[in-house]
């Protein structure tokens, strides 16, 4: 009953949101948010008000002779103070008048003066003359309606799980801006049930929008703990941000005194230098190059090792050790180069820390968790009580975690997590601490390693690395058996690639009857791409494209139409290259240092495909640009996952992952370059770049065409492939 009773109620959040979105109109997310959040949160504290007013009012027990409208009656109960022109029937009386906005505006200024601890919290952005009015009304109307039931305690606990869920939401509708604010629930979830915060001080440096929070609350709450037995202490440097955090808070009557905010950031301006917290739970920013690390060179926090100016990752850790108390315990979410790093001091720095005894497990997520970056994370678990404390003594071990597999997309750009893909990971982690617990290595997801293995690795803490090695050292086959294996893999590649060749043939043959496509190598992946850019230049460049009677478009009278770009075929348009690829920086933290001899993964330099690396953070199907330098404006197209790392821009095309047309495109589009001595190329010209974009039906057909092409090209690289490995594997096997 409860389960269906949560079901309604998600049901209920997500078609509010819809409601909710369809009046903002073409105000952007990021503005809108502080609209529909605020007056949350005003309808929230309306409603603890009026609850509360009705029992002063009603005059029983200790509200015998009582005053409804004094101020004080309400902070005695730790209720805030609502104002007459700032209750929620009140403002909804007036939602269709064009004075509305400025009405909300002065509530929430009454609102502030009534409650100093509200002070500079609450958007006063209503009036603005872009707010639609109109649209307003009907939002006020909208958020009026939130109710389950007669009780104000259902209709408050709803308020908390719409605002929860409306900043999810706008996180995904700002992308990588969302993520400033808002760390996925279920990465949240992880974190808080493996260090389980039941009783003492939770800080969070880096707090946002207060998620780390708000999970906490929620823990001890499910495991009928007291709520009074944490307190919560964080710093946030947007101010913006840290008002979201301030409001979500309250609408969940968590005390937020000790949530800070300043300009300078955690590093530069610490506000709680004295803090020993309990618990530290943080999710900061990526790979910070920004952080002002040239000004803290001698910082005291720094005890096992001064972090690179350059990236903020081994500053942030150390900066929450040092706020640990003697047996405190941490969640940090960081990018995947924080395992593998050994550039800038930050190898040592990672190798003090596990000397230290401080690393206690480390969990790999997979892609597209997170609302703001396709860089791979993991997890930190740091712990100060590993010598016991009522677990088992794990001194000199680390529990490695791949939980890189796990998950399920729920739309085409987002991955999230299950019930029971959390259970796995945290019943995990616990079973392993237990004095008698069931913790056993599972090949493919998690493994014990010593400081004796890790030592060999370089200090290396990508859990693929170790776990997959259970199985490639425990090899013990013969020349022989790794030939028939080889054998097995090329007759099943070959198959395939069969297989492939006939789709490709049928397809060209469909458009290109009077050609004889047999005769074409397909073995050859060189031949296959030149067809593959002549085929984009016939239809997109010369705009020759099969017409319904398979015919070439334009030289068979097809209808063009006038644009500032030339003419177009009918039906098509000019656009942007942002309109259908998604561009990033490659990870400007990483250079060719990083290449190892036998990594996993491929490397992408601007100078092309040329090392290895030990983690990955983009899948085939995505195209690299050389920005800078000799090889400015070139593109790649990796043939297996890979990094692409400084001087590079990644394009992923938006509607279709394993589309090519934009790969095949960037051979024809003209990329602005800039600089004359060293030639670069910017993001943001990149994403302006014009393109010509078809009709869904064309491009559909030319995928139809296309993608057959390049599986086959990515079949005769694996060929290659294997024989290179079977080469290097078995040269020492092969019989003299």
């Amino acid at each position: 009953m409860a389960k269906n009773n949560n079901n309604k109620i998600e049901q209920f959040e997500i078609t509010l949101f819809k409601a909710a979105d369809k009046l903002r109109k073409n105000m952007d997310a990021a503005e809108y948010k502080h609209i529909v959040l605020g007056l949350i949160f005003l309808k929230y504290i309306s409603d603890s008000f009026e609850e509360l007013y009705a029992k002063i009012k009603d005059g029983k027990g200790d509200f015998s002779g009582a005053n409804p409208e004094d101020p004080d009656e309400y902070r005695a109960e730790n209720v805030f103070f609502v104002p007459q022109i700032a209750r929620w029937s009140y403002l909804h009386s007036r939602a269709k008048l064009p004075s509305i906005g400025k009405d909300i505006d002065d509530a929430m200024e009454a609102i502030e003066k009534e409650n100093p601890t509200l002070k500079g919290i609450l958007p006063k952005v209503y009036a603005r003359p872009n707010l639609d009015k109109a649209a307003l009304g009907g939002l006020i109307d909208l958020i009026g309606n939130i109710a389950l039931g007669n009780e104000a305690a259902k209709s408050k606990d709803l308020l908390g799980r719409v605002y929860e869920y409306f900043l999810g939401e706008f996180a995904n509708a700002e992308g990588k801006k969302g993520g400033q604010f808002y760390t996925p629930k279920s990465i949240v979830r992880i974190m808080v049930e493996m260090i389980e915060p039941y009783k003492g001080r939770v800080f969070d440096p880096a707090c946002g929008s207060g998620g780390m929070f708000i999970m906490s609350e929620k823990f001890v709450e499910s495991h009928k703990g007291n709520i009074d037995d944490i307190s919560i202490y964080g710093q946030e440097s947007n101010q913006t941000t840290y008002r979201l955090c301030r409001m979500n808070l309250a609408i969940r009557g968590i005390d937020g005194s000790q949530v800070k905010w300043n300009t300078e950031g955690s590093f530069l301006n610490d506000l709680h230098k004295d803090l020993k917290a309990d618990f530290v739970l943080a999710n900061p920013p990526f790979n910070d190059s920004d952080w002002s690390g040239q000004l803290l060179q001698n910082d005291p926090r720094w005890q096992y090792g001064t972090p690179p100016a350059s990236n903020a990752n081994y500053a942030w850790l150390q900066h929450m050790i040092y706020h640990l108390s003697p047996k405190g315990v941490m969640a940090c979410v960081l990018a995947n180069t924080s395992l593998t790093s050994q550039s800038n001091n930050e190898g040592e720095i990672r190798k003090s820390l596990i000397e230290n005894d401080l690393v206690d497990c480390i969990v790999a997520l997979p892609k597209q968790l997170f609302y703001n970056t396709g860089i791979s994370a993991c997890i930190w678990f740091i712990s100060r009580k590993r010598t016991g404390n009522g677990d088992r003594k794990r001194t000199g071990e680390i529990l490695l975690i791949d939980g890189s597999r796990l998950g399920h997309m729920t739309d085409r750009t987002h991955r999230d997590f299950t019930d029971a893909d959390i259970s796995k990971i945290t019943n995990t982690y616990h079973e392993w601490r237990k004095r008698d617990g069931k913790y056993f290595d599972e090949k493919g997801f998690c493994k014990t390693i010593t400081y004796e293995l890790l030592n060999k690795h370089g200090f290396i803490l990508t859990p693929d690395r170790y776990i997959e090695t259970i199985e490639k050292d425990d090899d013990g086959t013969s020349f022989e058996d790794n030939l028939k294996t080889m054998n097995q893999f090329l007759i099943e590649q070959t198959k395939i690639g069969n297989e492939l060749n006939k789709e490709i043939i049928k397809n060209l043959e469909r458009f290109y009857p009077d050609y004889s496509w047999n005769k074409i190598d397909f073995n050859n992946s060189d031949i296959l791409e030149k067809m593959a850019r002549d085929l984009f230049y016939q239809w997109f460049i010369d705009f020759n494209f099969p017409d319904t009677k398979y015919k070439p478009y334009k030289e068979n009278g097809g209808k063009m139409v006038n644009t500032d770009s030339g003419e177009i075929p009918v039906g098509w348009r000019i656009g942007q290259l942002s309109e259908i690829a998604k561009i990033d920086w490659g990870n400007t933290s990483i250079t060719k240092k990083s290449y190892v001899e036998n990594g996993k993964y491929l490397g992408v330099s601007a100078a092309g495909c040329d090392g290895r690396m030990e983690h990955k953070e983009y899948d085939f199907g995505t195209v690299v640009i050389s920005a800078i330098g000799e090889y400015c404006g070139r593109t790649y197209l990796p043939l297996e996952d890979f990094t692409a790392i400084k001087n590079t821009l990644v394009v992923k095309q938006l509607n279709e992952p394993f589309s090519y047309f934009a790969y095949l495109g960037l051979s024809f589009w003209k990329i602005e370059r800039r600089g004359a001595a060293q030639p670069f190329i910017s993001k943001g010209d990149t994403e302006k770049m014009q393109i010509v974009i078809p009709p869904k039906e064309i491009f559909d057909a030319f995928n139809k065409v296309i993608n057959p092409i390049f599986q086959k090209i990515r079949n005769n690289n694996s060929q290659i492939q294997l024989f290179k490995k079977f080469r290097e594997v078995n040269l020492l096997k092969s019989p003299k």
